[in-house]
């Protein structure tokens, strides 16, 4: 039971006087006189309980506004309200708002229940619901979902029932009752509850049970409930509830007490004294006081802000928090109240209960705005709570973070430290990680740190830490070997040197994995499941710069397990091979690792980069190598001038024999390299030039020339090559001379016949035809040439009506040849012109090397020695070819 006299009086109304008459139009409904109203809420009904004639025959009637009858609204149905036939008088009246049921309530105690429309007699029945001895005071409709409770109250008790369902069972809740207009239903800021207004405390009733009651003394004239607050008229005069019927019109004239109070938030809203209420309604958003000297009262509620400013000007923010909340204030208009209290307590030196209220204004103050006045009060404790609140709610930013972090360290509490960091899941964390990793890195808390780091996937910061500030090599390399493939990659280029420096041999066996088939570890196991990856082994090649074993290992792991290693591999395991060679003493262990060098040229992993191998080998001077990759890039004028230049006679020979098929000027540069050498070299000139003889890779002139420069050479080095050489030329001579003179022969013979068939008939005395080899007939066709053929036969196998089948193809053969020689000269007169007229004559030179004039041709093979026509002049071929006739 709550004492209202502990309950705080307020002035949340404004009384005013209604001056203006209120604008309300009538009818007359009945012919006597009118009893009860009930005007419904959401429709636009009233319902009426009057007499039309004198005794005890009250009518009911349901009138529809919207309507009219002559005038008047229209009435849609009466019906007697007495339940029986005993007469009896009607004390109150209670419709549903969705017009399915109507209650009524008599003086002998009596409750009737009309179920249906209540609009039309035929949908609609009427009953006896409740039958007592006590007089009926009121009763109130409840809709909870589907079923709907009707509240009974009567002079001595208190009772429901359930009338949506069958057999309405009844549930007596309490043994003290009220007088009439004392009961009334509250709106769903109080659960819609049943508020029975007694002498000595007002009640509140669920449909099954009682719930609380508020100790308001005083005779309760009247109850009525009001946008969620209580109002009661009442007076100090003790009256028995059950006078009301007898007495009511002969008690005298007293001063009466209208409160109205706030049930939720426990405080009295108005207070004010009238004389003789004769009733309270409510209507137009306003509260209506009608007193019975008639005069009409408006009491009209102020404003939520303005409340609030009442209550904050005596420090009440308790109260108008709970007034914010019951009004239903925005989240906005709650903030500002939270922090104006936040700001009273501050400011009255109560810390603690200042920082709560502030807490509840997370979200819609600025953080600054309290993180400044507890910083400026060195309230840490305090301000820590703040920013714990602050993180929770997803709220804190990276400073927000880097601030909380330091209130932990300062106040070394590593409890609350660790409970803040770990957090069970990702989802779950309400800072900045990385944030908190710095500075918790900063203070010295590397644990924790590293907890937040590795949960939260922060792998470089993770490694930042084990490497930089604990040294933990051994750590740093295991955590890295857990990693996906991408983070291992980027962080082992980041970090490899410096591990290689203390870790040597565990970071070449991860580097290893990583570059062949790498899978992420599981507390030391192979990760089986995982995708295998592998990086560019060449990328990781700086990380070994002082550690030329261990780079040697890797290189070697690489070409052995991975044939398919980067150029890079290789080049640099030549290059170490190659340094280890040249750098060793031992006669054994330098044969080992001249082997190895060779072995990897031979390998074939050089032939794209040929040059970076031969520049390496000459580095080192690794004479081998040089000659093999000269030999593998055709570089036989280099192998001959590095024999050369070491003066190797037989190997210079022995590149001559080898390679002058491929390059003949290797024997020229050879018997040049003799003749210039002042010691005997007789039996290498010889050699030479043999092989220039048998090859006519020199003129005579030339080789007699060359050989001049050595002041050693005599007359019988080049006795026999020049014996041999005039002995060829003689030859040559003589078989020139024959050919001339049976080519003048021949072209005599040719003149003779051209002359012949010019000035003589030919006789054709061919008699079979040279296609088919049968016995020529008439129509036949005859050549100059000799050939005869068949029309038909002509006809199947001629290509031109002027030319002979038989000669066609060696005409044509002459007749290529005779127009390229044309052309070859025609071409050779322009490029003489053009090379005497420019200024740049060897910008023409180019350009026609270009063009490809002056690459070798070779238009007509070597006709058959058996046929004496293409051994022929091209001008008498051309004669007789143009002289030819077609004869039939």
């Amino acid at each position: 039971m709550a004492a209202y006299l502990q309950w705080r009086r307020f002035v949340f109304f404004e009384k005013e006087l209604v001056k203006e008459p209120l604008a309300l139009t009538g009818f007359q409904a009945y012919k006597l006189r009118v009893t009860h109203l009930h005007q419904l809420k959401q429709h636009n009904i009233l319902a009426s309980v009057g007499e039309d004639e004198e005794g005890i025959n009250p009518l009911v009637k349901i009138w529809n506004l919207e309507k009219r009858d002559g005038g008047n609204p229209l009435c849609t149905r009466i019906f007697p309200a007495i339940p029986g036939t005993e007469p009896t008088v009607v004390s109150c009246l209670a419709v549903h708002e969705n017009l399915s049921f109507m209650a009524i309530g008599f003086t002998d105690g009596s409750v009737t229940l009309n179920k249906g429309d209540i609009t039309r007699d035929r949908h609609s029945k009427t009953q006896i619901l409740h039958k007592g001895n006590y007089p009926v005071t009121g009763l109130a409709f409840r809709q909870a979902g589907k079923t709907t409770h009707l509240f009974v109250v009567t002079t001595e008790n208190v009772q429901s029932y359930i009338v949506s369902g069958k057999d309405y069972p009844r549930v007596e809740l309490d043994t003290h009752g009220c007088g009439l207009r004392c009961s009334a239903l509250s709106d769903p800021s109080q659960d819609l509850q049943f508020i029975v207004a007694g002498d000595e405390c007002v009640y509140l009733y669920q449909p099954d049970e009682r719930g609380p009651c508020f100790a308001f003394e005083g005779h309760k004239l009247i109850a009525h409930w009001f946008r969620g607050y209580l109002v009661i008229v009442s007076r100090d005069r003790k009256v028995s509830p059950k006078s009301e019927f007898t007495s009511r019109d002969s008690q005298n004239s007293d001063k009466q007490i209208l409160n109205i109070y706030d049930l939720c938030n426990k405080f009295i809203a108005y207070s004010a004294v009238f004389e003789d209420v004769v009733d309270v309604l409510a209507e137009w958003g306003s509260l209506y006081v009608l007193t019975r000297d008639g005069r009409v009262h408006a009491l009209q509620e102020k404003d939520t802000q303005t409340k609030l400013e009442m209550l904050f000007k005596k420090n009440l923010f308790e109260m108008a928090i709970n007034l914010a909340k019951s009004q239903h204030l925005d989240s906005d208009g709650l903030a500002q109240i939270f922090m104006q209290y936040g700001d009273h307590l501050y400011s009255k030196g109560n810390h603690d209960g200042a920082v709560q209220q502030y807490i509840r204004t997370i979200g819609k103050l600025e953080p600054s705005y309290v993180i400044r006045k507890f910083l400026d009060a060195q309230r840490i404790h305090n301000l820590t709570a703040y920013l714990q609140t602050l993180h929770r709610q997803s709220l804190a930013n990276a400073d927000h973070t880097t601030l909380l972090l330091n209130c932990y360290t300062k106040l070394k509490d590593s409890s609350k430290l660790e409970e803040f960091i770990k957090t069970k899941s990702e989802s779950e964390v309400h800072f900045d990680v990385e944030t908190a990793i710095k500075v918790l890195r900063q203070a010295g808390y590397y644990s924790h740190a590293l907890y937040l780091a590795e949960n939260h996937a922060h792998h470089e910061w993770y490694l930042k830490i084990q490497l930089e500030d604990i040294k933990n090599y051994q750590e740093a390399l295991r955590y890295i070997g857990k990693l996906p493939f991408e983070q291992a990659e980027s962080n082992m280029k980041r970090y490899g040197k410096i591990l290689m420096h203390h870790t040597p041999e565990q970071t070449t066996q991860l580097l290893k994995g990583l570059c062949t088939d790498y899978r992420p570890s599981l507390e030391g196991r192979g990760d089986r499941e995982a995708p295998s990856c592998r990086a560019n082994s060449e990328e990781f090649i700086p990380i070994f710069a002082n550690n030329p074993r261990e780079l040697k290992a890797f290189l070697e792991h690489m070409s052995e397990v991975q044939p398919d290693s980067p150029q890079g591999i290789y080049d640099t395991l030549l290059e170490l091979r190659l340094q280890n060679w040249a750098h060793e003493k031992d006669p054994q262990a330098k044969e080992k690792l001249h082997a190895e060098a060779i072995s990897l040229l031979k390998s074939g992993r050089f032939c794209d980069v040929f040059d970076k191998a031969l520049v390496l080998c000459q580095m080192h001077d690794f004479q081998d190598g040089v000659l093999y990759l000269y030999e593998q890039g055709k570089l036989f004028q280099q192998i001959m001038h590095y024999h050369m230049q070491h003066e190797q006679y037989r190997q210079v020979i022995a590149v001559c024999e080898r390679h002058g098929e491929q390059e003949p000027s290797l024997w020229e540069q050879a018997l040049s390299y003799f003749a210039r050498k002042e010691e005997d070299c007789k039996e290498y000139v010889a050699a030479v030039l043999r092989h220039i003889e048998n090859k006519s890779l020199m003129p005579p002139l030339l080789v007699v020339q060359t050989l001049a420069h050595n002041s050693t050479a005599t007359l019988s080095i080049i006795r026999d090559y020049l014996v041999q050489k005039l002995q060829k030329q003689s030859q040559q001579i003589a078989q020139d001379e024959l050919r001339v003179r049976r080519y003048r022969e021949e072209t005599t013979r040719i003149r003779q016949e051209i002359q012949e068939l010019k000035a003589s008939p030919k006789i054709f005395q061919k008699t079979k035809c040279s296609i088919c080899n049968s016995a020529l007939e008439l129509p036949s066709v005859h050549f100059l040439c000799g050939h005869s053929f068949h029309q038909h036969c002509f006809e199947s196998y001629s290509e031109s009506d002027a030319d002979c089948p038989t000669c066609l193809p060696e005409n044509r053969k002459v007749m290529d040849m005779i127009r390229a020689q044309e052309q070859k000269r025609d071409l050779h007169d322009q490029f003489q012109h053009q090379l005497k007229c420019s200024n740049d004559s060897f910008s023409v030179i180019a350009d026609y090397f270009g063009r490809g004039v002056f690459n070798k041709l070779t238009l007509l093979t070597d006709p058959p020695a058996a046929r004496l026509t293409p051994s022929l002049e091209a001008g008498l071929q051309r004669d007789l070819l143009m002289h030819s006739r077609r004869g039939t």
